[in-house]
């Protein structure tokens, strides 16, 4: 009996057993499942963070090396755009700063092994130009909804990150008030007292002459230019030489000289100011663009992306400038909604421009 009785125990211990062994596939079962399940929890928060990289325009992979870009004057706004754009993405800015007609010499004798990455030029006739020789890359930027709708193309290769107009800046220890139309500067009393920059350096220069006389019609608009040049207008050079003329006194008044060398020579104590004739002046916007044969691609995307920032655009207001977006003004100059404007035709004006700029330093120089 005993011995039944310890058969009978010795099977239930084994039962007992034989149903621990069969819980354990169960347990570790589970377990593997918890750790799928932390490692799909792990595998989404990069992708997150990815999408988030997206969103903000900033792709790691981009955001390294450096991005050559040749931008025009004011030297001092070309410094700080570079500083800060290397401070917000670490990528090194090498830079080259011209006339438009320097950079364009530049692009020109580098075409055979292409350097610039973006370029920024004073004169939106010769950035309609570049596009039109098919040398430009179609990117629209971070905020590019927010350039004034006149100032972008339509296939996004150029965009107007920021502005100047031209005006008459006069010296005020010589005329203490001026405020003559284009065509009464060929008053006698304005005698030798007319100096203006020379459009075929400067762009600013060159796209005012041509629209003014898009809109005017060329019979009407030289005869203006012609009766200035008999009134003994010269040509000192290009902005900053044309400006120095009138500074330092040497001439009373620059025709056409770019608004924003005004308003900062005159915030730094020189006798000088400007006014727009109310007859209408040309607002220039400053074509910022990627060229197509840009070896830092990525790069210039997002040096573009940063031209049209908060930051970039309160530089260029701060610059004395017109900010590039609608929704940015300048405390310390005319915006555009001050500024008489005249109506012209771009593509006109990229056809004439340099035959014109041409043809009123040859009227000057007689």
């Amino acid at each position: 009996m005993r011995k039944l009785l310890w058969l009978a125990s010795a099977m239930l211990v084994c039962l007992g057993l034989i149903g621990c062994s069969g819980s354990e596939p169960d347990v570790k079962n589970t377990q593997p499942s918890s750790e799928t399940s932390s490692a799909d929890t792990a595998q989404r928060e990069p992708t997150a963070q990815s999408d988030q990289a997206q969103t903000t325009g900033s792709e790691p992979e981009a955001l390294t090396g450096k991005v050559v870009v040749y931008m025009p004057s004011p030297a001092g706004l070309a410094d700080k755009l570079a500083a800060g754009f290397q401070a917000a993405t670490g990528i090194k800015v090498e830079q080259f700063q011209g006339t438009t007609g320097e950079i364009l010499a530049r692009l020109e004798a580098e075409a055979a092994n292409p350097v610039a990455d973006v370029v920024i030029l004073a004169s939106w006739a010769d950035g309609l130009s570049l596009k039109n020789a098919g040398k430009l890359l179609s990117y629209a930027p971070a905020n590019s909804d927010k350039v004034y709708p006149t100032w972008k193309d339509d296939g996004n290769f150029i965009f107007g990150t920021s502005a100047s107009a031209v005006g008459v800046i006069y010296n005020t220890t010589i005329f203490p008030q001026v405020s003559a139309d284009w065509a009464e500067l060929a008053d006698e009393k304005y005698k030798d007292q007319l100096a203006i920059p020379d459009p075929e350096k400067s762009g600013s220069c060159k796209d005012f002459l041509s629209g003014y006389l898009n809109n005017k019609g060329e019979t009407e608009g030289w005869a203006v230019w012609e009766s200035l040049a008999a009134n003994g207008m010269t040509v000192p050079g290009a902005n900053a030489a044309a400006l120095e003329a009138v500074t330092t006194g040497s001439k009373g008044i620059l025709v056409a000289g770019v608004d924003y060398n005004a308003y900062s020579s005159k915030a730094k104590g020189e006798p000088v100011d400007i006014y727009y004739p109310a007859g209408g002046t040309v607002i220039n916007p400053r074509p910022a663009m990627i060229l197509k044969t840009s070896p830092n691609v990525g790069n210039a995307k997002a040096f573009m992306d940063y031209l049209l920032s908060n930051d970039a655009q309160n530089l260029v207001a701060k610059a004395y400038l017109l900010p590039g977006r609608n929704d940015i003004t300048s405390p310390n100059r005319a915006n555009v909604s001050d500024i008489p404007v005249l109506v012209t035709d771009w593509d006109w004006m990229v056809a004439n421009a340099g035959a014109i700029a041409k043809k009123l330093n040859t009227i000057c120089a007689k």
